[in-house]
This record gives structure tokens, sequence and C-alpha cells, in this order.
């Protein structure tokens, strides 16, 4: 029985497959190209169609009721081209299905709704690209509302939508919006991906459960009023997300702005050649502080760019400058070179993990490496524009930090990140130092960084997630008691710290049979342990040669750095963990 199918356009079939599978067709060539692919059962009726092949689908999101059909579109020879946010969902899923939490689980994503087994994808959609898919230039814009990662195309004029919504006023599923176990994340998301979505002016919306929709704008107005009431019934209050799509930035003065809608806060430098500086970028226009998780659970995009082009009429972002390597500071950066062609600055230790983030244990690394076109040493000064850029060691909430000055509209101003809350009221609000262990904390970090203030005199402090805090002396000189506190109690706490050992990198790609090298910091004799049939062979006093011997793929095989001081053996004082895969 062939599948039911009508015109939704131009040389546009419906198929009302699992979900609606459509068919753009070259009638000259007799092929097409599929937005998602259903069941895969339509394979069967191409002729139909008026159609020979199917040279290509293009995937919204991972859900199975789009991509059951991949695996028989691959048979074909059909190129399969995914959302770059959810690629792992769809060519690796075996991973997500191993590690996925089931059993008191409060990780509610809706990622099991997912393929039983990969499929390799042609390629990947990036955001806010055009790409020539087939016979037809696909415009991919980031929609992230019914899954964090799904993204709508544009073609011809027309949007095809996923599961953003399902008709005017309506979505295809409520429970797909809550992300987490008391939040609503996608429904402010869906809403400001839709507002979004009509900046592009698209003569109809078409998505994949319901019928195509010929007045975007009016179904955008009922489905955001309609998702606004679900919010402030679950949640209790107003997204706001709207307000801040409109209005995401607070003037701190004429030439500089702070993001309020985005965590971390990032900051905008404007010069007065119309483009821009930004001091941290990392997950724009979100509903809430990221925890961590897998790839597919987070979403950087850059909606606050629409503000700073039409309010400031900034024509593009020329750098972006982290004050540390943490993720909520950083997500958006590979985006921002993308899409903007934003190089990156930072300093040389932060610089050193954003583009090799394998090699250290630290948390709250962003996924992949972010290069960086310019290594500035701690203690030195860059100049971009009219304005010169002062990078300053900052080590206490994490070891790899720096503070950056510089002077804006007559103030000197230092951008800390997350050193400290900038909360001090005397007598009623403490200063909290934010020092995270893992993070490499040592315990007199805070009298440095109260002593680097006291040499700067700073009249403006911003960071990353408090509000920026007029400098007087009164509150530097709190920073040194606070700084000195923080070593006092350490101090009394804590046994003399011992040397740390560490093993680099901590995480490697290997290939059965292919050396690879580690180096281990020890103070010490060190011996390297390997799983049984590996081969490992010491090449100096710090480096280790080792061969991986594998049946099978192997994920996170455990390497040891066992270390004997002054005759003593005192363990495995490291970890690193190696992937081996099979050539």
């Amino acid at each position: 029985m062939t599948i039911p199918h009508r015109p939704a356009g131009p040389d546009v079939l419906a198929l009302d497959d699992i979900c609606v599978v459509y068919l753009l067709v070259d009638r000259e060539h007799r092929t097409a190209v599929a937005v998602d692919a259903g069941s895969g059962r339509w394979l069967g009726d191409l002729a139909a169609y008026g159609v020979d092949a199917v040279t290509d689908v293009i995937v919204t999101h991972h859900h199975r009721d789009q991509v059951e059909g991949l695996p028989a579109l691959a048979a074909t020879g059909a190129r399969i081209w995914v959302p770059e946010n959810e690629a792992g969902l769809i060519a690796d899923v075996d991973h997500n299905w191993a590690r996925r939490q089931v059993v008191n689980n409060y990780d509610v994503h809706s990622d099991r709704f997912s393929l039983l087994e990969p499929v390799p994808a042609t390629g990947v959609m990036k955001d806010y690209s055009t790409t020539r898919i087939g016979h037809l230039d696909v415009t991919t814009v980031p929609t992230p509302g019914h899954t964090p990662g799904s993204v709508s195309y544009l073609i011809n004029g027309q949007a095809f939508v996923g599961d953003l919504l399902y008709s005017p006023g309506k979505v295809w599923s409520a429970a797909a919006l809550q992300w987490s176990y008391v939040g609503l994340e996608g429904a402010g998301l869906t809403m400001a991906s839709l507002v979004q979505l009509l900046d592009h002016q698209p003569t109809a919306l078409l998505p994949s459960h319901g019928e195509p929709i010929s007045d975007p704008a009016d179904a955008v107005a009922r489905t955001c009023a309609a998702l606004a009431d679900l919010h402030n019934v679950r949640m209790g209050f107003s997204t706001g997300l709207l307000d801040k799509l409109d209005q995401p930035f607070v003037e701190l003065s004429p030439h500089l702005l702070m993001n309020r809608t985005s965590e971390s806060r990032s900051y905008v430098l404007l010069s007065d050649a119309g483009t821009a500086l930004v001091i941290d970028y990392g997950y724009d226009l979100t509903t809430g502080i990221p925890v961590g998780g897998e790839r597919f659970t987070v979403r950087p995009w850059l909606p606050s760019l629409r503000a700073l082009r039409r309010d400031y009429g900034i024509d593009k972002v020329e750098v972006a400058v982290p004050t540390h390597y943490h993720d909520d500071h950083v997500a958006g950066f590979n985006l921002l070179r993308e899409v903007e062609g934003t190089e990156v600055w930072a300093s040389s230790p932060v610089a050193a993990v954003l583009e090799n983030p394998s090699a250290y244990d630290l948390p709250c690394l962003w996924y992949e490496p972010i290069p960086c076109a310019r290594h500035v040493p701690n203690g030195s000064a860059v100049r971009w524009r009219e304005y010169e850029l002062q990078l300053h060691s900052l080590p206490g909430h994490t070891l790899y930090a720096s503070a950056i000055g510089f002077t804006v509209d007559g103030r000197d101003v230092l951008a800390t990140g997350d050193q400290q809350t900038g909360t001090w009221v005397p007598g009623e609000q403490p200063e909290i130092p934010n020092f995270q262990y893992a993070n490499l904390f040592r315990p007199d970090d805070y009298a440095l960084s109260a002593a680097l203030y006291q040499r700067l005199q700073p009249e403006l402090m911003i960071s990353g997630h408090w509000d920026p805090r007029l400098v007087d002396q009164a509150y530097l000189d709190e920073l040194v008691r606070v700084g000195a506190e923080v070593s006092r109690v350490h101090q009394a706490l804590l046994p003399p710290a011992q040397p740390p050992t560490s093993i680099t990198p901590y995480r490697v790609e290997a290939v059965d049979g292919q050396p690879f090298e580690l180096a281990v910091v020890a103070d010490g004799v060190c011996e390297l342990v390997v799983p049984r049939g590996w081969e490992c062979e010491q090449v100096d006093a710090a480096r280790f040669r080792v061969v991986p011997h594998v049946q099978q793929r192997v994920r996170r095989a455990r390497v040891a750095a066992a270390v004997t001081r002054d005759g003593r053996y005192l363990g495995q004082l490291a970890e690193a963990l190696i992937d081996v895969h099979r050539p």
C-alpha cells in the first residue's frame, strides 16, 4: 500500500509516514532530497512520487520517528546529513545507550527515543550555514526547543521545522520540553526559536507532524502565547525569554555592554569602527546554568547578535577573549569563529586548555578544541582597535584563569570571571571566594588575587554570574581579608600539601597496535600500570610509550602512575583514560 502523499509546495511532496517526510523533487533528474526519514517504508513507493532515487536525507532531530528509516536510506546509497549537535545520537548512538542512566534517573531528556543501532552520517549540518545538498541550497537554523539540538531548514523560502510546532498554537509534545526534572527549559527556547525563525521571513512552516502552515507570523504568535501559559502554570512565573531576546544587553557605559541573557554573563566592547570584542561567550539566551552532560544536552547559539546589529550597528564580532576555560564561558567560541570569523585571543595558560582539552583532568571542559589565534602571556598587553587589554594571572576559582583589564569610557575595568561574587555589603552580606578544589585551587590563590587588585586599583569589576561591582578601597581591603582567611582555614585544616601527580594527556584516542606516548609528572620513581597484554616502555624519566592490544573497541581503558618516593610505595596516584579503536 502506497503511503499517502500530497503537495506541500512547488516540487515538494508531504508523505504521511510515522512522521511527515518531505520529498523535494528534482523533476529533471527524477531524484529527491528528503527532510527526515520516517520509517523508510516509503522507499518502495518512489515511482508513485515520480522519483527514481533519493540522493540525500537531512535530519531535523534525532527522534526515532524521524530517523527509523535511515538504515534503509543508507542501504540505497543516499547521503545522510544530521544536525551537528546531535550527530552522536545517530552515528554513535551505541555510546548513549551504554552510558544512559535509567535507574534513579532524574535526567528527563528524550534521548532514549533514538535509533536502536548507529547509522554512519555523511556529514553534519552546521548552524547558520548554507550548504548545497543534492540540487538544493539548504540553510540550517538552530531551533532548540523540542530537543536541545533540533534544527530547521530553510529551502526555497519554506521552513522545514521538525517538531518545533505542530500547528498554530500547538506543539507535538509537551513532555519533550522538560529537559530537567523540575524545569520546562524547552518551552522558552521553543518560543525564542520561533521568533528568530521569523527573521528569515519564511513563506510557510512545514512541521514533522501536522499540516503546512501558510501564515507563519500568526502561528508563532499563537504558539508562543500557549507556551507562555503552560510555563506560567507549571513554573509559577513567566519565562521572560522573549524580553531577553529582544533586549539582551545592559549598558554599563556607552561602549561596554553586559549580556544579561547568557550563562555565564558575557561582555561586549564596542569599537568606533562598528565592530565588537566579547569577553566570555558561553550559553547565550539560556534557561539556566548548565550542569554538565553529554554533548547533545547543551546548545551554543548566537541570538544576542541580532540585537547587537540592530541596536548598536555592529557588523562583526572580531575578537573573543576568555577569562577562563569553563564551558559556560567559552561554549559559543567555535560558533563565533565559524559564523562571524571571530578570532579567539587567550592568555597562554588558558589557550593551552582550550586547544587541547583532552590533555587535562579538569571540570567544565568544552567538548571540542577551540583554536586560539593569539596566545597572550600573562602580565602583558594586547591592542584591539582603540583599546589596550592587559591580561593577568588569576588563579583561585581555577588555576587556568586570567583577569582582563582595560579602560573604556574613562573608567578602569577588570573582568575577573568567577573568582569572587562581588556581593559584599558591610555588616549584611559576605564576600564569597568561589573556589572549587577540582579546578586545582591552592590555598594562597585568593591572597595573590587580592594583591593583584590592590596593585591595579580597578574602578569596576565585572564577573561571570554576579552584578558588576563598583570598587572602592574598602572593598579591595575586604578582598585582602578574605584572601587571608582562605589561606588560614586551609592551613589549619590540612597537613602540608603533597606534590601532585598527573598523566598527560588525560584522555587518549588510540588505535590497536599503534604506539602513543604519555608524560607523567611525579615526585619520585614512577611505574606506569597498563592493562594486561599491552606493551609499555619508559622512554625517559617522564615519558612512557604505550602500545595497546585489544580484540574489540574499548572505551576508557585505565592506565595509572604508581609512585615510590624515598623508598616508600605511595600507590597509584593518577590515572589516564584510553579509548582504543580497531584499525
